[in-house]
This record gives C-alpha cells, structure tokens and sequence, in this order.
C-alpha cells in the first residue's frame, strides 16, 4: 500500500471539507459571488513532453463558479503545475465537436439532452483530438499528476471496488485505439437508444463494457484522484434548476427520439 499516499489523500480530504462547511458561511454573506474558470491557463511549470499531454481538461454548464468549486480547480492547479488547463463551457463543447468530428457524431452528440450525458461523450473526443487528462468539475488529484502519470503511460484509467471502472478520470494520448472504441460504442448506444439512464447511455458503464481493467493500465482511485472534498450538489448546481442528472435524467429522456430538424439542416 502506498501510505504516504493515502495519509496525504485523508489530509486532503479533511481540509477540503473544512473549507466546503465554511463555504456555506460565504455564500450565506454573499450569495451572488461566483469566480471565472479560464477558458484556458499555461502551465506553471515546464515539463518535459510526453505519451500523454500535459493538459489537463474539464467542463461545466457555467464558468461561474462557487467558491468551492473555485477551491477544487486552484487546487488541482496547485497538484499538477507541468500541466496546462483547458475548460468549456456547453457551446464551447458543441462548438468543438462540429469543427472536429464528423456530421454523423456532431448528429449524435445533439440528441443527447443532458448536459452530463454531453460532457461524458464530449470528454472522450477531446482526448481522442489533443490527448491529456479528463477530470469532473468535483475531482481533484490526491497526488501530483506528474508523478502518477509515468512518461511510459499511453492511457491510464480509474478503477474502483469490485473492479469497476469509472470515467471522471481519464488519461489518454491523442489518437488511442481505445477512445475509438469508447466512441464507436456511445454512437452506437445513441443510434439505437435502448439503455435507460446516463451511466450506461455515455458513462461509466460504456467503459466498464468496452475495456477490460485487466487489460489496460489502471490505478487505485484513493491513490489517483477523488470526488466531492471541496465541493458538493448544493454548489455545483447551485445556478442550475434542473439540478444533477441523476434527479434530471427522470424527467427528461437522455436521447431524443428524432434528431431536431436544425441539426438536419447543419448536417447537409
């Protein structure tokens, strides 16, 4: 067992959530108080180049963010300052994918109607174009990124208990054979719109049902990267009515029914 590694990870853990409960005092004081994600920010320090870009990536309905969201993101700047860091926003995301992907994918990425179920399709594209490490708004790295990626790695995935693979973490080269596959599969998924719920529509569940853990590098996830120190539901949704899409993805179907007419137009 890695020690330092897990003693470091509960000391994090405990002073983040010092400062999520101190948070709420905050934005009790000042409720409108958001602070600005960049768009794009270099890395602190240069590091030499390797397999996996120094990149790291993240999305989000907003670029307004509560102060522990803001926390959560200065951190993982603080873990990884060989990295840079790239961050987009809904139409950013949209954007992307039409200037760099096919119609046929741009189609499919449309129907999707849950901002989450965008952002899981979103972060492997990405990552199939320009490479780097994927994190969700509410991870953070228990150890610097420099170190738990090795220059040998050309992918490294989260696995968790009982084996499970997980993707609010992911580390890829551009042009992996496994992203292609991830993708072809959430296509399909999409196409044929049979999967209830976003977990096995474009989540974790495509992985866990394309990728054998046994047979890509992955790492223990209380040694790599953890979700919800810093931040919370409550702060992340905070501007958002529709709340998280596990409470939306019963209210609205992940995949539309029929691609909507002006996503027919833009294709012809």
């Amino acid at each position: 067992m890695k020690a330092h590694i897990v003693i470091a990870s509960r000391l994090i853990k405990l002073v983040a959530n010092i400062t999520k409960v101190l948070s709420y005092a905050f934005h009790y004081f000042f409720p409108n108080k958001r602070f600005t994600l960049p768009a794009r920010s270099g890395a602190l320090i240069k590091g030499a180049d390797r397999a996996i870009p120094r990149i790291i990536w993240q999305t989000n309905y907003t670029d307004k963010a509560t102060l522990p969201v803001y926390l959560n993101y200065l951190f993982n700047r603080i873990m990884s300052p060989t990295f840079e860091y790239r961050f987009m926003i809904t139409e950013a995301r949209a954007e992307f994918i039409q200037a760099n992907y096919s119609p046929e994918i741009f189609e499919a990425y449309s129907r999707l109607q849950i901002g989450a179920a965008q952002a899981d399709f979103w972060r492997v594209l990405v990552l199939q174009k320009y490479g780097g490490v994927y994190l969700d708004i509410d991870a953070h790295a228990v150890w610097p990124l420099g170190y738990t990626i090795r220059p040998e790695h050309e992918e490294l995935y989260i696995i968790r208990k009982n084996n499970e693979l997980t993707n609010y973490f992911i580390a890829s080269k551009p042009g992996n054979p496994n992203m292609d596959r991830l993708i072809e599969q959430i296509l399909t998924n999409i196409r044929e719109n049979t999967i209830q719920g976003v977990y096995n529509m474009t989540g974790p569940g495509v992985f866990n049902t394309v990728l054998d853990y046994q047979k890509v590098p992955t790492t223990w996830y209380r040694h790599t990267c953890s979700q919800g120190s810093f931040t919370n539901e409550y702060f992340q949704y905070i501007d958002k009515p529709q709340g998280k899409w596990t409470k939306e993805q019963h209210k609205v179907d992940v995949v539309r029914r029929d691609p909507p007419e002006k996503d027919q137009q833009a294709n012809d």
